[in-house]
């Protein structure tokens, strides 16, 4: 995509920092991530006269991107490489947070060893446009102990000012039964070695490229005891000052059967925590199943109700907990118990895997590099019609407006619209409009944040 050119340099003195942070493995202290310089900005732009609107369902007519464009992107998703990634990890026995580090064969540190392997190549071969760090935090154990772990980090630093910063992360340890028990088999693949798999070909495939937010793909430690991982990295966030706009869970994505032999390979779970009509996790989700849609992909991303099933829980949690907009994406049906010792590759449907790894990766590129969402919209509603408006976004080539009816999960229906007003008589029926801003390329960028109807 040409937005994706090395076109765009960062400051000559993050860049300073940048070589700091790829000399050597991914031991460095982790960087700041700072926002770019800011700049004078432009003049608010008038508002432009309200033109005729065609009137569709969101059910039959979603945005139409450009095929080729797109397909492009999401054609490079291998299956090949997503299986090896979960054949290595299931092959180190067992990555329970407890077992041993000093090993390149067995253990949490063999799996921390290779994922960190593979970002060092993937640094390597974008030509300094990823840089990567491992974050340290102490766990502790039943007995009370006190261990180091390690969270890691891959980062592609966004080239807009205000873009923010997107999140997409899996938990790369593994549990058997009992559970803790450090000696058991406890394989993982589809928990959650489908989901580091997933998180490892985003990072290679996102970072040859450059995109409007920052973006961060983290392999989290310890998911499996209590999380303690992505709470003490969702902490680091917040003292850091991260403009998080999105946290995307990756957890449990390569399987299409149930305990009863059902199938489900056209649905991929979106769980967020409520309520509903104005929790940012829940109108992240609701983004999510929005950008699937108008961009075609092959998967249902179908927004649940509920923050997790019952009496589960996922790192999304760490980051809900301190009002970051987070979610968990899940496959349909569970086949396997939580610590299966048969949870292995046999199990993993690659051609589903696949499917729901091009997903993310729309939905990625959507939020991190789609054209910002139009800012000061309003619905005024004195003396005629009501007329919607708002202000134009520089790169866009026609905008989605999104529509909510009362209790809606999602968006039921939407506009697809060329200017930047329209007066319709249908608002009454709905209770919350988000707008999205469409480029010249057909790439369909993040919701506004969500217009409350009386």
């Amino acid at each position: 995509m040409d937005r994706h050119r090395n076109t765009i340099a960062v400051l000559g003195g993050f860049l300073l920092l940048l070589v700091a942070c790829n000399l050597g493995a991914g031991t460095n202290a982790p960087p700041t991530l700072a926002p770019l310089s800011t700049r004078t900005p432009p003049p608010t732009l008038g508002y432009v006269a309200a033109g005729p609107a065609r009137v569709r369902g969101i059910g039959a007519t979603p945005a139409s991107p450009s095929d080729i464009e797109i397909n492009r992107i999401l054609d490079q998703v291998e299956s090949d490489r997503l299986m090896t990634h979960i054949r290595t990890l299931q092959d180190f026995y067992t990555r329970h947070v407890n077992s041993t580090q000093a090993s390149i064969s067995q253990g949490i540190g063999a799996a921390r060893a290779y994922i960190s392997g593979q970002f060092e190549t993937y640094r390597q071969a974008s030509g300094g446009n990823l840089y990567t760090f491992d974050l340290p935090f102490e766990s502790i154990t039943p007995e009370g102990e006190r261990r180091s772990q390690f969270n890691l980090v891959a980062v592609i630093q966004g080239t807009e000012v205000g873009a923010g910063t997107v999140l997409v992360g899996a938990h790369y340890d593994s549990i058997g039964r009992p559970l803790d028990s450090i000696d058991v088999f406890a394989p993982g693949a589809n928990d959650n070695g489908s989901g580091v798999a997933a998180v490892l070909e985003l990072a290679r495939i996102m970072s040859q490229s450059r995109y409007k937010a920052t973006i961060m793909f983290v392999l989290f430690s310890a998911e499996e005891v209590g999380r303690q991982g992505s709470k003490a990295f969702a902490s680091w966030i917040r003292e850091d000052q991260t403009d998080l706009i999105g946290m995307i869970n990756v957890d449990t994505i390569g399987n299409v059967h149930d305990r009863n032999g059902l199938v489900n390979d056209r649905e991929l779970r979106v769980f967020s925590a409520g309520p509903n009509e104005r929790s940012v996790s829940r109108r992240l989700a609701r983004m999510v199943n929005f950008i699937g849609f108008n961009y075609g992909v092959n998967l249902d991303l179908v927004v649940q109700d509920a923050i997790d099933r019952e009496n589960r829980y996922g790192d999304h949690f760490s980051f809900s907990e301190l009002d970051y907009p987070a979610i968990r994406l899940i496959n349909a049906y569970e086949e396997k118990l939580n610590g299966d010792p048969t949870d292995t590759i046999d199990y993993i449907e690659a051609g589903y895997l696949q499917e729901a790894t091009k997903a993310i990766l729309a939905v990625l590129t959507a939020l991190a590099d789609g054209p910002r969402p139009p800012k000061n919209i309003v619905l005024r509603t004195g003396g005629g019609q009501p007329e919607l408006v708002w202000e134009p976004v520089a790169d866009a080539s026609g905008y989605i407006i999104a529509l909510r009816r009362p209790g809606g999960l999602f968006y039921e229906r939407q506009i697809v619209h060329s200017e930047t007003s329209l007066v319709w008589d249908g608002f009454s029926n709905y209770i919350g409009i988000a707008i999205a801003a469409k480029d010249a390329q057909g790439l369909t960028g993040p919701l506004s944040k969500e217009i409350a109807l009386p």
